[in-house]
């Protein structure tokens, strides 16, 4: 702890080679600060429901994940802020170049030579032929495993049947997904290791999510966002969560979109335009064909697609400059700091970001992002959504943060060597260092990695959309009472349209100066009613329905009153200086954009406090099980037991027998199995209940699977037996003999 604190001021050199004093202390406090009391709140709220605590068992082991957590995220930000930045500097020697060469760092010694030159659409035949196949392959790929939905519930949760690390890479593929290589890319060029730091703050949510959100949807058997609004406030909160939740993922999906055609206009010079028209019709046609299904397969190939992608650039970079140590030393010492500035600049700012991103972008991600939130109801339990937020928010999240910076990193280092111009654009920094790096047929699979990230993000909002369409809109107010099969169609039908709407976002994002610009004025202005609502409704009781209206469309009605008005959020600016308007569309929306967000936060959190002090709450009885405190209740009324949700579920290996006929459950639509007495015991279970067959190869990750419904009638046999018919055959074991896993599910 003593590098933590031993330097409270270090001085290091800016671009005019003027020195300048960093309060380096300054913005790790003031976020372990704020992050650390909401992580506290989420800690102090699963105590009291028994989900952490000493006792051993499952509370004991959630606490030390969560400490460990933290203390590894704040020791890793620390040695940057504070001990990283004293490292050696390596400056280019002065050599006495002739004119129009420059000292260059060969990756072994100092010459004089020229940066390499990149040219406006980098790439071969060889590299769009990769694209092209690579967009083929997940074409085929997400039809594929989409074939088998049938309901809307395998459309929009595959079947409520995949495994922890199945999801896990998938979800990291969303998360890296939509503008992350070129918006990180130019960050980290720009700014340095202080691009991770987006990464590195999810973790403060992590609590909350786990011992109240989790529990919450997956046990409360919600299929939306705005559903869990209507159980806890009525229809009026539904309506206008409904509404501000379209808002918001059409424009995601649009960014996304803007995002794609600005990477083919980099790389094959095409208009934006049309290059993000060829996306979207893309990830229409698998999303159209398989819903979730489609869109978890083909993600989980795109994340690993991702992961190499970053791998591959950040060791051909250190190797062009020589080693790990030639890296590190060629980055400037403020670009090995966790936070380059606390307020000083408004484009980019430790302050800005932890409002913006870390606070009001990471909730809505993690708790209202309809898209997410299927993603964790597509687990066979609620342990295997634990082990997947816990993965992805410990391990993958800091690999994410690498490799979705590795071009920015790289780059930064190639310039300080004099491999790269000065004159670089951020905004294509990753293209050209790829292009530099890579050899024809590798750069096309960099560049398909590229695609893979902003396709991942794109085909999650195009199904987080449709099922908010179907089930929130269509099913209770357009034509309620209709046959499963019906919406199924309108799943589909809403996801071309909502494709083709986000195609007609492009040309507004079209008007600001970059993605991150973009993105950061879009997600400040939206998320922050969002954001207190759910924290609201979830941790406090007594927070009414009128309240909850109020808090929605009163606190979005202010922030976009804010976009005409900057000199509203002035207050809330945290000292950022307030950059100019350039008369473009939405001139006003990029002043305070990162800011806006606490803007918005305090006068939602306003609204709602006031209006609910003066209204009446609902009764006890209609919320139980919806709230934080009460969610026990819930579970125990789910699963007749008192039982904790996070223990290991059951399971057993079981020999299959086959039938000749499928028998399906009237109520639940479930197949009904035999199990043999012994099955049972082990299992602790009863007929009527529910299990989950899965083939026993455990890397299928729950993709052949199926829950099945126990029968009355008992399976003769003395061993571990379970009897099939052919439908389940088909999907989990392909003739008798063979071996599959039964588990209990909660």
């Amino acid at each position: 702890m003593a590098i933590l604190f031993n330097r409270t001021l270090f001085v290091v050199l800016d671009s005019s080679s003027r020195y300048k004093s960093f309060m380096v202390w300054e913005p790790y406090v003031y976020q372990y600060s704020i992050g650390g009391l909401l992580l506290a709140t989420g800690l102090f709220f699963g105590w009291r429901v028994g989900f952490v605590g000493l006792q051993s068992g499952p509370p004991r082991r959630n606490l030390i994940i969560v400490l460990l957590g933290l203390a590894f995220i704040m020791g890793l930000q620390g040695f940057l802020q504070f001990e990283a930045p004293t490292h050696h500097y390596e400056t280019p020697p002065e050599l006495g170049c002739a004119d129009g060469l420059s000292p260059l760092w060969t990756g072994s010694e100092w010459t004089c030579g020229s940066p390499t030159i990149v040219p406006d659409t980098p790439g071969t035949a060889l590299d769009y032929g990769v694209m092209i196949a690579y967009f083929l392959a997940i074409l085929a790929i997400g039809s594929y495993f989409g074939r088998h939905s049938k309901t809307t519930k395998d459309f929009f949760f595959g079947g409520q049947r995949f495994s922890w690390w199945f999801i896990t890479m998938s979800l990291i593929a969303t998360v890296i997904g939509s503008y992350s290589f070129v918006k990180y890319s130019r960050v980290a060029y720009s700014y340095g290791i202080s691009s991770s730091q987006t990464y590195l703050n999810d973790w403060f949510w992590l609590p909350l999510f786990l011992f109240g959100w989790l529990p919450i949807i997956f046990f409360s058997k919600v299929v939306s966002i705005p559903e869990y609004f209507e159980r806890r406030f009525g229809p009026g909160a539904r309506a206008a969560v409904t509404a501000l939740l379209l808002i918001y993922l059409v424009g995601y999906i649009g960014v996304n979109l803007f995002t794609m055609g600005t990477a083919l206009h980099h790389l094959i010079g095409w208009e934006i335009f049309p290059a993000a028209v060829l996306v979207a019709c893309i990830s229409a046609i698998y999303v159209t064909a398989g819903g979730q299904t489609s869109v978890i397969v083909t993600d989980l190939f795109q994340g690993f697609m991702l992961l190499a992608a970053g791998a591959v650039i950040m060791i051909l970079g250190i190797s062009s400059l020589g080693g790990g140590e030639e890296f590190w030393a060629f980055l400037k010492p403020e670009h090995k700091m966790a936070f380059p500035n606390f307020n000083s600049d408004p484009s980019y700012s430790s302050v800005g970001v932890f409002w913006q991103d870390a606070i009001a972008n990471s909730a809505v991600f993690f708790f209202l992002n309809q898209g997410v939130m299927m993603r964790f109801l597509s687990v066979k339990n609620v342990n295997e959504g634990k082990k997947a937020a816990i993965s992805s928010m410990l391990i993958l999240m800091p690999i994410a943060a690498v490799v979705v910076a590795s071009g920015g990193w790289i780059g930064s280092a190639m310039e300080s060597a004099g491999q790269i111009s000065p004159d670089t654009d951020p905004g294509k920094v990753f293209f050209d260092v790829s292009a530099i790096l890579c050899q024809p047929g590798v750069f096309g699979l960099i560049m398909a990695a590229l695609t893979a990230a902003l396709m991942s993000t794109v085909d999650t909002l195009i199904t987080a959309v449709a099922a908010i369409v179907v089930n929130d809109v269509w099913r209770p107010y357009v034509r309620p009472g209709r046959p499963d099969r019906y919406y199924l169609g309108i799943a589909r039908k809403s996801s071309v349209m909502i494709t083709i709407f986000g195609v007609l976002l492009v040309p507004l994002f079209m008007t600001f100066d970059s993605i991150y610009s973009a993105h950061g004025a879009f997600t400040a202005a939206v998320t922050p009613p969002l954001v207190i609502a759910l924290l609201f409704a979830m941790l406090w009781p007594r927070f009414t329905p009128k309240a909850a209206v109020a808090t929605v469309l009163g606190g979005f009605a202010l922030v976009v009153l804010s976009i005409f008005i900057p000199e509203l959020v002035a207050p809330f600016s945290q000292g950022i200086p307030s950059e100019t308007a350039d008369g473009k569309a939405l001139e006003y929306a990029k002043l305070y954009k990162f800011t806006r967000a606490l803007y918005g936060l305090a006068v939602s959190a306003a609204i709602g406090i006031i209006v609910t002090l003066f209204t009446k709450p609902r009764d006890a009885a209609q919320i139980e099980g919806l709230t934080q405190p009460t969610v026990r209740k819930l579970i125990a009324k789910q699963t007749g037991s008192d039982a904790h949700p996070y223990q290991r579920v059951k399971k057993i290996k079981a020999a299959v027998t086959h039938s000749d006929t499928d028998t399906i459950h009237e109520a639940s639509g479930q197949v009904i199995v035999q199990l043999s007495q012994k099955a049972l015991d082990k299992l602790h279970l009863q007929p009527g209940d529910s299990i989950l067959v899965s083939d026993r190869r455990w890397w299928f990750g729950g993709l052949r699977s199926s829950h099945a419904q126990i029968a009355d009638e008992i399976a003769d046999g003395a061993d571990e037996l379970v009897v099939l018919g052919p439908e389940l055959r088909t999907r989990v074991a392909k003739g008798d003999g063979r071996m599959v896993i039964v588990e209990a599910t909660l």
